[in-house]
């Protein structure tokens, strides 16, 4: 009997990422840090007038869409990559400008999909953890981390999980720092903190800025990001991008979603009244947490972390634990007032 194909060693090292989507219609999802009310209705109208059998025989031609998000992101046409999602804008990042062997430097705890692309590469992969107790940025550590080698420098902004977030000057310095390296500011929660880094693209050449349609825009299903950079970057990662990977009814859609600032607008306002309702339900159950900058809150609940994660989801309220990372810490997304007062109520029949 023949053996098994051997798979590269990178991949043999790799831990599964298996994030629980399964059994989550009808519940409030309050765990993916989604848009809790879907996307705006313009987009589903732009889909249902749109789409036709003609449209679908044919590959994707993004000219439209690229056209509707430069202008709305005040960025070029040459400064733009269009992604699938922001998993494919940090894989194509590592793939044009991290060899094997090569450092990328990652915060942790953050999103599991820089290492998940790092370790894919075969890259030395540095971690930096967020300061004990407040978890705030650990700049000097990440200083201290940078060599000569250090490639590639991957950053969430506001933070996922800890809703922390560094304003202008720190991104400044950390650029000025690692001029070698490329320097990923992940902004997939920038609706709700407000500063962005885009400015800074025609200044410094190792700054890249990614932007998400899965989080304020409700449009995850449809998995659309954008990368910026300077245009020699972005020339170099079409290079290194499949000419196809992004669908183009969310290309096109993405252009309705934009278009229709109000209802973004009003989803975030509501979303920013919720996290304040949240903060004051968890300090009257005397429960621990740490504020945001982003749609989700992180909640200490100990011991209990797990207990009382199992007993929301029996109640049909889905939030995710991030023991694993941040003992006893769970994520909550933060949704509208009327779902986090649901989320208060269950919460406190379980606490007490």
């Amino acid at each position: 009997m023949s053996k098994p194909l051997q798979p590269r060693d990178a991949v043999q090292r790799m831990t599964p990422y298996s994030p629980p989507t399964g059994g989550r219609a009808d519940k409030l999802r309050l765990d993916f840090n989604e848009n809790t009310v879907g996307c705006s209705p313009a987009v589903a109208e732009f889909l249902r007038t749109r789409v036709s059998e003609g449209l679908l025989s044919v590959y994707p031609e993004y000219s439209e869409a690229m056209r509707a998000l430069t202008g709305h992101f005040g960025a070029r046409e040459r400064e733009m990559l269009l992604t699938n999602g922001t998993d494919e804008a940090i894989q194509v990042l590592i793939n044009t400008f991290v060899d094997q062997t090569d450092e990328v430097l990652i915060l942790q705890p953050s999103y599991a999909m820089y290492r998940f692309y790092a370790e894919l590469a075969g890259a030395q992969i540095r971690e930096i953890p967020y300061r004990a107790e407040t978890l705030a940025f650990p700049l000097q550590e990440l200083f201290e981390a940078i060599t000569p080698q250090t490639r590639a420098i991957l950053i969430s902004n506001p933070n996922n999980p800890t809703g922390t977030a560094v304003k202008p000057e720190i991104v400044e310095q950390i650029l000025a720092r690692a001029p070698h390296a490329a320097v990923l500011i992940d902004e997939a929660y920038f609706e709700f903190f407000g500063w962005t880094a885009l400015p800074l693209i025609g200044e410094r050449p190792n700054l890249f800025v990614s932007r998400t349609f899965s989080k304020a825009y409700g449009m995850a299903s449809m998995r659309l990001g954008c990368l910026f950079s300077d245009p020699e970057n972005i020339a170099m990662m079409r290079k290194a991008q499949s000419p196809y990977s992004v669908n183009m009814l969310a290309a096109l859609a993405a252009g309705a979603a934009v278009n229709d600032r109000e209802y973004i607008s009003n989803y975030v306002k509501e979303v920013l009244a919720a996290r304040d309702l949240l903060y004051g339900g968890l300090e009257q159950l005397g429960i621990p947490f740490y504020h945001s900058e982003g749609n989700f809150v992180l909640v200490r609940f100990g011991a209990r972390a797990a207990e009382v994660r199992a007993q929301l989801a029996e109640a049909g309220v889905l939030v995710r634990d991030r023991s694993h990372e941040l003992a006893g810490c769970v994520r909550v997304t933060v949704g509208t007032r009327e779902q986090t007062t649901r989320f208060l109520s269950e919460l406190g029949r379980i606490w007490h």
